[in-house]
């Protein structure tokens, strides 16, 4: 079983991820180029499932991070593929995503030195 502070790296991992792959995109570029989308939803996919699976104590220790919203936002990633608004995604990719590993590196930090 993976403990908290392998779950934290990985979304950190998959955060920097998402980072190289939007990194010089406009939004209009990644708009339209359906690869780019589907694999920064799946990185974004990956940081939901394991912000899942972390621990309550962390949670409720870090309640200043939007736990619920990124493990909702992954919920309607993978159930709701044909619905989704990709300007979302574009907004979390690039606005909460650093954002989020500004917020998980100090958990890291703080937890595991």
């Amino acid at each position: 079983m993976r403990r908290d502070e392998q779950r934290l790296t990985d979304i950190l991992d998959a955060l920097e991820t998402v980072s190289r792959f939007v990194l010089s995109k406009s939004q209009a570029e990644f708009l339209h180029d359906e690869v780019l989308r589907y694999a920064v939803a799946q990185q974004l996919t990956v940081v939901g499932e394991a912000a899942a699976r972390i621990s309550a104590e962390v949670h409720q220790r870090y309640d200043h991070v939007p736990w619920a919203d990124i493990i909702g936002f992954r919920n309607i990633v993978v159930h709701e593929y044909f619905g989704i608004d990709w300007t979302i995604v574009w907004r979390t990719a690039t606005d909460q995503g650093p954002e989020l590993h500004r917020q998980i590196t100090e958990i890291m930090k703080k937890e595991f030195g």
